[in-house]
């Protein structure tokens, strides 16, 4: 959901409001577009990384991802707080729990 969000912001969508803290609302400007573009590859890398780690998919990163989740797990924490001080209240109400549950979720794979 994530990465769609990222590419919708791509290709356009007026949903500026809704991410890097509000301060483009509407439509991104090229260069923040870029930025949701590099979003979506760290995504796709943290999705990696947890479904190796989880013994989902992809054992031979087994070892590695074993490594990498505490980064996903430093990052989703992260990501929190920033959601949590936005000043872009609806980042705060949208983007806020679903880190929370990223961070939550990250820190229960890389314990077991």
């Amino acid at each position: 959901v994530l990465m769609l969000f990222q590419l919708a912001l791509v290709v356009g969508a007026p949903w500026g409001s809704l991410a890097m803290g509000g301060r483009f609302p509407g439509r991104l400007p090229p260069a923040m577009r870029v930025a949701a573009v590099v979003q979506i590859v760290i995504y796709g890398v943290i999705g990696v990384i947890i479904a190796s780690c989880a013994g989902i998919d992809l054992p031979e990163w087994r070892e590695v991802s074993r490594v990498a989740i505490w980064a996903v797990v430093a990052l989703m924490a992260v990501a929190l707080v920033l959601n949590l001080i936005t000043p872009s209240k609806w980042e705060r109400r949208i983007w806020a729990p679903v880190a929370l549950g990223l961070f939550a979720s990250s820190l229960v794979v890389a314990l077991n």
